[in-house]
């Protein structure tokens, strides 16, 4: 049973920093692709950052580039996003999942690419 459970969350004032973890289990994590993704009220979940399994390709949207950095240590099977700069439309529920495909922009940037998925974390930034 795989399970990905993600952390770090929380209130935040605009310009701040947060750190996102997603700690996964239940298959070997070094082998697949992690993304993170969002969800704001009212909106559909989008894209935010990829990872190929070895960490050396990363891939972002374009609201988040230069903000946002993915990352991952496969020793301890998780999988970061360090959130800087933080802005209010950055305000979302934010979701790890976990992809067996391979990396490609296509794919790492459709969530049905994904087949795992973590119960979310809270952001909220506050202006």
């Amino acid at each position: 049973q795989v399970q990905l459970v993600e952390s770090g969350g929380g209130l935040v004032q605009a310009g701040g920093s947060l750190r996102l973890s997603c700690a996964a289990s239940g298959r070997p994590f070094s082998v697949y692709t992690m993304g993170w993704f969002r969800q704001a009220p009212g909106k559909e979940r989008e894209f935010v950052a990829a990872i190929n399994w070895s960490g050396d390709s990363t891939y972002y949207a374009d609201s988040v580039k230069g903000r946002f950095t993915i990352s991952r240590d496969n020793a301890k099977s998780t999988v970061y996003l360090q959130m800087n700069s933080l802005k209010p439309e950055d305000t979302a529920v934010y979701y790890c999942a976990e992809s067996a495909a391979g990396f490609r922009v296509r794919t790492v940037v459709a969530g049905d690419g994904y087949e795992y998925w973590g119960q979310g974390t809270q952001v909220t930034v506050s202006s």
